[in-house]
């Protein structure tokens, strides 16, 4: 089915639909990752984005249910070269069409990703339209223009859990439990460690990572209070990552910010950001931002390039950390922005990527470990 593809700047892209009619708007940005496109399609990050893939052949393995990373799909659309709709692997229990049909997602391929890729390097990220019913360009690129843009946008508050938690290799409900937050919640206490979640857009394998170093996980709304975090007396607090732009979240940056010394705090790409806004720093929106599974990270405290799973349009701007009393613990060696740091005087640190590597080849796991040794550490314990 004919679709067109259009820009705010005014380029368009003739396509076709492989999901049927349909009309959807929103950020258009590229992933690098060669594979794992299910993991990027439900990864909560993306919400608000149009994702095009770089790697030319998508849909060739299917899709089946162990490779979300959320409950649902997160993406406004999905761009490709070519789809492939014969998947040839035995764990596929379906196809990415169907997958995307079923959940009202556009789909579409038959058009240079190349070229589109090239330009929103050149030019930046921006607000497109994808069309099936409308194949007016100056239309559509009037209708892109009036989209939302991402600065300013809280998405925070669309991918968040409305009802606090308990992870155990799925989502285990409270049981009637939900509006008593203290304490005596914790059914492992003092055998595993106590941590709060923050939801801010979480994606499994990071639940199953804090799992694998021992740790009991509620995870809670992104608009849980510091008072209410203290109630339930955790080890430590996680914050995940997320969609959007970090300054609208005010309410969660003001709650880290009562949360600093208090327990160990550990954040990941959003939570990295937020982190750094309770400090006193700022955000910037990058020209493109840094998504796929291969971006290469220098760890300055080991001096080793790790390669790692992306997947933010925004980060901490370096300049207005200085004098926080933080140490930048990594950088990213394709742009030399900020993508880690730990404090010299509380127990928390942040890393801009994503370590549970989901997708990507690399895992740093090794930071899971650290939050568990600085939780072992606290006299609370």
């Amino acid at each position: 089915m004919k679709a067109l593809l259009a820009l705010e700047d005014g380029r368009t892209f003739p396509c076709r639909s492989f999901t049927g009619p349909g009309e959807t708007s929103g950020e258009v940005v590229f992933n690098t990752s060669m594979t794992g496109y299910q993991e990027v399609l439900t990864d909560p990050s993306y919400r608000g984005q149009m994702v095009t893939m770089t790697y030319p052949l998508i849909g060739n393995y299917g899709v089946n249910p162990e490779d979300v990373e959320s409950e649902r799909i997160q993406v406004e659309a999905f761009l490709v070269r070519e789809y492939q709709d014969i998947p040839s692997n035995y764990r596929a229990t379906g196809t990415l069409g169907e997958y995307l049909q079923k959940q009202g997602v556009m789909g579409v391929d038959e058009f240079d990703t190349r070229a589109l890729t090239l330009h929103i390097r050149n030019t930046g990220a921006m607000r497109a339209v994808i069309s099936t019913q409308d194949l007016d360009p100056a239309s559509l690129i009037a209708k892109a223009r009036s989209a939302p843009e991402m600065t300013g946008q809280d998405l925070v508050h669309k991918v968040t859990t409305a009802e606090p938690y308990f992870w155990e290799g799925r989502k285990v409900p409270l049981n009637g439990n939900a509006g008593r937050l203290d304490q005596q919640i914790w059914r492992h206490r003092g055998k595993r460690f106590a941590v709060v979640a923050f939801d801010f857009g979480i994606k499994y394998n990071i639940l199953r990572s804090l799992a694998q170093v021992g740790c009991e996980i509620l995870v809670v709304p992104a608009g849980t209070s510091a008072e209410t975090v203290k109630a339930l007396g955790p080890d430590g607090i996680f914050l995940s990552n997320g969609p959007g732009d970090p300054e609208p979240v005010t309410y969660a940056v003001q709650t880290i910010r009562n949360l600093i010394g208090y327990r160990p705090i550990f954040g990941i790409c959003l939570g990295n950001q937020l982190l750094g806004l309770a400090l006193g720093g700022r955000t910037f929106k990058l020209k493109f931002g840094h998504r796929g599974a291969n971006q290469p990270v220098k760890n300055l405290r080991t001096g080793r390039v790790e390669i790692t799973s992306q997947n933010h349009g925004f980060a901490v701007d370096t300049d207005s950390m200085a004098g926080k009393e933080i140490e930048v613990t990594h950088v990213n060696l394709n742009d030399n922005t900020f993508e880690g740091f730990r404090h010299r005087q509380y127990p928390l640190f942040a890393v801009q990527y994503h370590p549970e590597a989901s997708p990507g080849p690399h895992d740093a796991g090794y930071l899971f470990d650290e939050f568990a040794t600085m939780m072992k550490q606290q006299p609370s314990r």
